[in-house]
C-alpha cells in the first residue's frame, strides 16, 4: 500500500521534472544574452560583443531544423532552435542600430542592392552583394541580415529536401549543425585574444553558457540524444571555460594603453 502509494506520488513528480527540463531546454539558451542585450541598451556600445556569435548560433540552429526533417529528435531540442533564431535576430537588430548610430558619416554596407531614392543626404553606401571578407555580416540594415538569413535558409532547404534519401547526407548536416554550435564562443575568444581584453563582454554571459552547455550536455547523455550533440556539448563546454580563462588573465594583466593614444569612443564622436 505504502508503496502504491508513493508510486501515485513519483509519477506526477516525474511528469513535472520533465516538463521542466524541457522547458529550461527551449528558453535556457537565450537566457545568457539577456545581460548583454541589456548592457548594449545601458551602454549604446556593442564594441564588446561579436556579432559573428549571432552568425554562428543562426547557422546552427537553421541546420538543426534541417537534420530533425531527415532524423526526427526531441520537440524541446526543435522548439529551442525556433527560439534561438529569433533571439539572435533581436540581438543583431540591437547591435546594428547601435553600431550605425555611433558610425556617423561611415559608408554604409547592404547585402542586396537597394534603391538609393530619397536618400540623396545619407552616407554613400555600396549597391552590390558586400560579399567580401572584410564587409560580410558588417552591413548597416538589420532588413540586410535577415536577406542573407533568409537566403541561406532557402538554399541548405533545397539541398536538403532533394538530399533526405541519403543516409550519409542526414548524418552529415546533424553533425556540421552541432559542431558549428559548438564553435560558438570560437569568435568571442578570437575577439578578446586580438585586443588582449575582455571590457565590454558581459562575464555573466559566459558564466550562463558555462552552465547552460554543461546542463544542455548532460540532457543529451541522458537522453539519448545523437551522438554528435553529445560530442559537440562537451566541445563548447571547452571553449566557454577557455573565454572564462582569458576574462582572468586579462583581468589580472590588463593591456598598457599606448601613451597619447586618442580614446576609442572619442574618435567616433568626432
Amino acid at each position: 500500500m505504502d508503496a502504491e502509494g508513493l508510486g501515485w506520488l513519483l509519477v506526477p513528480l516525474h511528469q513535472l521534472v520533465s516538463w521542466g527540463a524541457a522547458g529550461a531546454m527551449v528558453f535556457g539558451g537565450v537566457v545568457p544574452y539577456i545581460p548583454q542585450y541589456r548592457d548594449i541598451r545601458r551602454t549604446q556600445n556593442a564594441e564588446g560583443f561579436s556579432t559573428y556569435v549571432c552568425l554562428v548560433l543562426l547557422v546552427a540552429n537553421i541546420l538543426r531544423i534541417l537534420f530533425w526533417f531527415g532524423r526526427r529528435f526531441e520537440a524541446p531540442l526543435l522548439w529551442q532552435s525556433v527560439v534561438m533564431i529569433l533571439a539572435m535576430l533581436l540581438m543583431l537588430k540591437l547591435c546594428t542600430e547601435v553600431r550605425v548610430a555611433s558610425e556617423l558619416n561611415v559608408q554604409r554596407r547592404v547585402f542586396a542592392a537597394a534603391d538609393n531614392k530619397d536618400e540623396a543626404r545619407a552616407p554613400p553606401r555600396r549597391s552590390y552583394l558586400d560579399l567580401e571578407p572584410r564587409h560580410f555580416w558588417r552591413w548597416s540594415r538589420f532588413g540586410d541580415y535577415v536577406q542573407c538569413v533568409l537566403a541561406f535558409s532557402g538554399v541548405a532547404g533545397c539541398v536538403t529536401y532533394l538530399s533526405l534519401d541519403s543516409a550519409l547526407f542526414v548524418e552529415s548536416l546533424g553533425f556540421l549543425a552541432v559542431l558549428t554550435e559548438a564553435m560558438l564562443g570560437v569568435p568571442q575568444l578570437c575577439r578578446n585574444h586580438r585586443h588582449r581584453s575582455t571590457e565590454g563582454m558581459s562575464i555573466k554571459m559566459v558564466l550562463m553558457w558555462t552552465s547552460g552547455d554543461t546542463f544542455k550536455t548532460a540532457y543529451f547523455l541522458l537522453n539519448g540524444a545523437p551522438l554528435q550533440f553529445s560530442v559537440c556539448g562537451l566541445l563548447q563546454v571547452l571553449v566557454d571555460l577557455a573565454i572564462l580563462g582569458q576574462a582572468y588573465v586579462f583581468t589580472r594583466h590588463p593591456l598598457k594603453p599606448a601613451p597619447h593614444a586618442a580614446h576609442p569612443a572619442s574618435a567616433k564622436a568626432l
